[in-house]
C-alpha cells in the first residue's frame, strides 16, 4: 500500500510539471481563445511570435501525445482542441482566475505565471501560509481533469533539451 502511494503521487506530480509547461499553456489557451491555428505559412509562429521554435515544437508534441490537439489532414485549420484540450483550458482559466484574486504569485503576474502558480502550488506549504485551510479550485479543477483524463498520468513525456527550455517561463 505505501509502494504505490509514493508512485501515484509521482505520476502526478509529473502530470502537473507537464500541464504547466509555458508552451503548451499558451498554445492550449491560444486555441481556446481564438480558435482554431490556420494552415496558412507562419500562423503558428504568428499566434505565439513570443516562444522559441523549439518551445513551440515541443508544445504542440506534448499535446498531441496528451491528446490535447489534433491537425487536420487538409482541413483549412491546423490545430484544433480535441474535448480533453477545451477541458484543459478550463482548468487553466480556473487557476488564472483564482491565482490572479490572490494576487498571486504576485500582483503583476502574467497569465502564464498564475496558472504555473496555482497548479503547482503545494497546499499547507510554508511559503503558502492557509492554503490548506482554504479549498483550491484550481486543484479541484486539475484533479476533476486528470480522473477524466487518466492517460496523462501515465504519459511519459520524454526529458528533451526542448524540456529544459521550456521548464523556464516563455510568456
Amino acid at each position: 500500500m505505501t509502494a504505490s502511494r509514493p508512485s501515484s503521487l509521482l505520476r502526478e506530480c509529473r502530470a502537473i510539471r507537464t500541464l504547466t509547461l509555458p508552451g503548451l499553456i499558451r498554445l492550449v489557451t491560444e486555441i481556446d481563445d481564438n480558435g482554431p491555428i490556420s494552415r496558412q505559412r507562419g500562423s503558428l509562429q504568428g499566434a505565439l511570435g513570443d516562444l522559441t521554435t523549439g518551445q513551440l515544437r515541443h508544445a504542440i508534441d506534448t499535446a498531441r501525445d496528451l491528446g490535447l490537439i489534433h491537425a487536420r489532414g487538409h482541413a483549412l485549420a491546423r490545430y484544433q482542441l480535441t474535448t480533453s484540450g477545451k477541458d484543459l483550458a478550463e482548468v487553466y482559466d480556473t487557476a488564472a482566475r483564482w491565482a490572479r484574486t490572490r494576487q498571486l504569485p504576485s500582483r503583476t503576474s502574467d497569465f502564464v505565471a498564475r496558472v504555473q502558480h496555482a497548479l503547482q502550488m503545494q497546499d499547507g506549504g510554508p511559503e503558502h501560509p492557509g492554503a490548506a485551510s482554504e479549498p483550491s479550485a484550481p486543484h479541484e479543477a486539475l484533479s476533476d481533469w486528470l480522473k477524466a483524463n487518466p492517460h496523462a498520468l501515465r504519459q511519459d513525456v520524454a526529458y528533451s533539451s526542448h524540456a529544459a527550455q521550456e521548464s523556464g517561463r516563455a510568456a
